[in-house]
């Protein structure tokens, strides 16, 4: 039971850096969190075969979180899928994803394999999936549109929390609440995002264990300043979300 770190800039990426997402990775399932980029790549550069795929949970409809949810769908038909796929994510995002595949024509893909969309209430920790090794539940948090954060509970009882893009908000507080890990954007104190200090008191309040800073302005000449920022705020360990990086909690 791990997740993997498949891109951890913000809406800027650069050679090192795609756009955040991220894969939460089971025996039997395996969950994609947004999609972006070239995932064949990112997953095959990951151990992670294309035909392992089992779930793609989209936080919201913005380009530099599923831009490449079309080129996905696409390969796995053309490597031959014939397995079911689930989809989740809020209304406003799943009826945005079916107008961009309809764009595509998918409906006349010949022999495309079953997408099943499940549409996710806005409201707070609500059962996304359940599978043998993790559950994952949502709660809408502060974006410029409708987004939700995540929270995952593995089977060894160990716990991740995922803010997504959001300002500081108590609803992500209450999913990280005791978390061994929460992975918080640090985009900057804009409308809609949040700084690293920021991020930092967000992860004392909920008495994480670890916070890991993601969608992060790559460009910045000192990126690991962004971990001294959270740190005066914060006293556990802190450290910057990379590419490819990969977190254990088996």
């Amino acid at each position: 039971m791990k997740v993997v770190i498949l891109g951890s800039a913000n809406s800027i990426p650069d050679e090192e850096h795609e756009n955040t997402y991220l894969a939460i990775v089971g025996e039997k399932r395996v969950a994609l969190v947004d999609c972006v980029g070239s995932p064949v790549v990112r997953l095959k550069k990951a151990g992670i075969p294309l035909h392992a795929l089992t779930d793609l949970v989209l936080t919201h409809f913005h380009p530099d979180h599923v831009s490449a949810v079309p080129l996905l769908l696409m390969d796995m038909w053309l490597s031959g899928r014939r397995d079911s796929f689930d989809i989740y994510g809020l209304t406003y995002t799943l009826d945005r994803l079916q107008a961009m595949m309809e764009l595509y024509g998918w409906e006349s893909w010949p022999e495309f394999f079953p997408t099943v969309l499940h549409h996710l209430p806005a409201d707070e920790l609500v059962p996304v999936l359940e599978a043998d090794e993790f559950r994952i539940f949502s709660s809408p948090v502060c974006h410029l549109i409708p987004t939700l954060g995540l929270r995952v509970e593995f089977a060894s009882g160990k716990v991740m929390a995922y803010s997504c893009d959001t300002e500081p908000c108590e609803q992500v507080v209450r999913l990280a609440q005791g978390a061994d890990v929460l992975i918080h954007e640090a985009t900057g104190a804009h409308e809609g995002h949040t700084s690293a200090a920021q991020a930092g008191e967000i992860a004392q309040r909920a008495g994480a264990k670890a916070l890991y800073l993601i969608h992060y302005p790559v460009e910045l000449p000192d990126k690991e300043g962004l971990v001294r920022q959270a740190q005066t705020r914060f006293d556990g360990p802190v450290a910057l979300a990379i590419d490819f990086l990969e977190l254990d909690f088996g």
